[in-house]
């Protein structure tokens, strides 16, 4: 096998498969990365027996061939080369090794053989439909902070993607929750996707599928089937197996029946939050929003490490409100909205609360309160 690629294009390839593999593993194979070259282009593939990634790359090849090789070794080698090099990467069989070739720069590293790589077995995919980039970004982008990362939970380790009844017929729709803060975000069902089984996307596939919807113009090619799922793009395809479990029935969670309302700028309401929540103690990290006409008091107070208190104006009409949250959780759901005006819809002070931005019902958020 010998080829020449341009270290632009290798190197992001390169950095795409050995996100996927895992730093400890007891199978030296999975440490590796399978290079194929062929015609005139070169793939590489990666795999930590639950997710596969194989990224698609233009190259001169004068010899057809494959071998693997150490994936993090090679992605250090490429990203230290110089900005422009044209790389070749050669291997004769014999020797085991695999040659880097850069300007003056030379590496050889050691190889392990193909036949020892193992693929992910290609499934019949029951549906199969195309969504633009942004479309998908926004949906696990959206959602993807709520997901729990209690092990015990296993089933909560993901995005619930699955096609529901939304305000606007039928929906594609992601959830994610971790029995503290859910979100739920809806868009456009689209065409193919009708008889989509409902799926869990893992949390590290989630990770990986960002690194494919960054640009905009792109149109994701999406498989769905009751055990895998899988992504691509004409450069990059992610396969990964799904989780293996029952999503909760998580309608039951969101509160229909919260009238008092607050309308408050993200903006300033995260920034708000963030500076009273300094001094709060880690543990907890307890902020108390007191409401009264029209205005919002934020305040900490930590007996051990101090107090704070910051007043913000808002639109609230309703009687006054006391209700204590999780600081963390507060930021990462005002961090989610795009628009001007986050929209705070409250029961009591013991009650889930319902959070949107502005009148947009394709992304609703719920948090717990907390006692404070």
């Amino acid at each position: 096998m010998k080829f020449s690629i341009e270290r632009a294009v290798l190197l992001k390839a390169v950095a795409q498969a050995q996100s996927v593999v895992e730093r400890r593993n007891t199978i030296p194979i999975l440490a590796n990365v399978l290079i194929e070259a062929e015609g005139d282009g070169v793939q590489f593939r990666a795999t930590d027996l639950d997710i596969e990634v194989v990224d698609r790359a233009p190259a001169q090849v004068e010899r057809a061939g494959a071998t693997t090789v150490a994936a993090v070794t090679l992605n250090e080698i490429v990203r230290k080369l110089p900005d422009g090099a044209l790389v070749t990467l050669s291997e004769d069989g014999q020797s085991g090794r695999l040659t880097i070739t850069a300007g003056r720069s030379n590496f050889q590293l050691a190889t392990l053989p193909r036949e020892d790589f193992p693929v992910m077995a290609s499934s019949e995919y029951a549906t199969n439909f195309t969504a633009k980039a942004p479309v998908l970004r926004r949906l696990f982008d959206k959602s993807k902070f709520a997901i729990s990362t209690e092990e015990t939970r296993y089933y909560l380790n993901g995005v619930y993607m699955h096609v529901a009844d939304g305000d606007g017929g039928r929906m594609l729709r992601c959830v994610a929750t971790d029995g503290h803060r859910l979100a739920r975000i809806d868009a456009e069902l689209p065409a193919g996707a009708e008889e989509m089984p409902g799926v869990i996307v893992p949390r590290k596939t989630v990770g990986e599928l960002r690194k494919l919807l960054d640009d905009d113009e792109a149109e994701i090619a999406v498989s769905v089937s009751e055990t895998k799922v899988r992504f691509a793009t004409p450069d990059i395809t992610l396969t990964s197996k799904v989780i293996d479990g029952t999503f909760p029935d998580y309608s039951r969670v969101i509160p229909s029946g919260n009238t008092r309302r607050l309308e408050v700028d993200a903006s300033d309401f995260a920034k708000a939050v963030d500076r009273v929540a300094t001094v709060s103690s880690e543990r907890s990290r307890a902020v108390k929003m007191s409401l009264d006409e029209d205005r919002l008091v934020l305040s900490v107070n930590a007996p051990d490490a101090g107090a704070a208190e910051e007043e913000l104006a808002v639109a609230y009409a309703d009687e006054k409100l006391e209700i204590g949250f999780n600081a963390k959780y507060l930021l990462e759901i005002a961090s989610q909205v795009d628009r001007e005006n986050a929209i705070f819809l409250f029961n009591s002070s013991g009650d889930p609360t319902l959070m949107r931005e502005g009148d947009d019902t394709s992304a609703v958020y719920v948090v717990m309160p907390m006692r404070v």
